[in-house]
């Protein structure tokens, strides 16, 4: 059992409802699963009753028919159930149509996630991965998202917290996904920190100008800003994705750059996380700052 792993993940958030995009994220994940192959999923988590059981063809028919749902659709699908591999999916949605939508979590918006094995770096390219994160968003409203090196928690227990602590302590570049539902609850059009490639949407683009604007306020000799439409854009900080190292000096100076430019805009989560603590979270969300 592997707890915890270096990998990569792809990250999109919508403020749209998820009755508007549930067919659109259900395409993303089969486009996802062809991508993938011949690595395939093994179990999804019922939510309901917290088992694992048999992503086989009963299995997918369950879980589309709760994705498809106008109220809300969640999702959790591992290689292996009981071990970090590197590939996972997971989303949360709500519809107009779950309770207390607009009152209780007035920002609320659907998040989704595909991991990725970091040996895809060496065994397909990071051109491939840069053009599957581009397509997995492509029929999808996002306001925002990310992909790049990311730890993969299974489980986040307190066992694995000092070597948590250690990673992203001096690997900035490392980012760490957790607790998809509570992100869902409070992002709104706010943005997660800068990584390797950063989507960039209505209203955060509209306000920087657009992709011009933002470009002009960019001047790292990695960095290039690629518009996909005339409301969103992809920020790419290198040819591939990097750790940083803080210890040895290599600070990820493009990626402390865009962080800069992003500040007025980033999320700051409210509270202790995992077995961080509130303020180690928000050390750890200003990394770049």
């Amino acid at each position: 059992m592997v707890l915890l792993r270096e990998g990569l993940s792809i990250a999109y958030y919508v403020r749209a409802p998820h009755e508007e995009i549930a067919s659109a994220v259900w395409r993303a994940f089969e486009r996802y699963r062809k991508a993938i192959e011949p690595r395939v999923f093994d179990a999804y988590l019922d939510v309901y009753t917290g088992d694992r059981p048999r992503f086989d063809a009963e299995g997918e028919a369950v879980l589309r028919a709760r994705m498809l749902r106008p109220a809300s659709g969640i999702a959790e699908v591992h290689e292996l159930y009981h071990s970090a591999t590197g590939i996972c999916f997971k989303y949360e949605g709500r519809g107009t149509t779950a309770p207390n939508f607009h009152d209780a979590y007035p920002e609320n918006t659907c998040c989704l996630e595909f991991r990725l094995p970091t040996e895809f770096l060496d065994e397909r390219g990071p051109e491939w991965i840069r053009a599957l994160a581009i397509d997995l968003g492509s029929e999808l409203p996002w306001n925002s998202g990310h992909a790049g090196l990311s730890l993969e928690a299974h489980a986040w227990t307190q066992a694995i917290t000092p070597r948590l602590q250690e990673v992203t302590r001096r690997h900035p570049g490392f980012d760490l996904v957790h607790r998809l539902n509570r992100l869902a609850l409070y992002l709104g059009t706010k943005l997660r920190p800068p990584a390797w490639l950063t989507f960039l949407g209505p209203p955060v683009l509209n306000e920087l100008g657009g992709a011009e604007g933002l470009r002009s306020r960019l001047h790292s000799p990695s960095t290039q800003v690629e518009a996909l439409s005339p409301d969103r854009a992809v920020v790419s900080l290198g040819p591939v994705p990097e750790a940083g190292d803080l210890d040895a000096g290599d600070t990820l100076p493009a990626y402390r750059e865009l962080a800069r430019v992003l500040e007025p805009w980033l999320y700051a989560h409210k509270g202790d996380w995992g077995f961080f603590t509130e303020a180690e979270v928000r050390q750890w969300e200003r990394r770049f700052l």
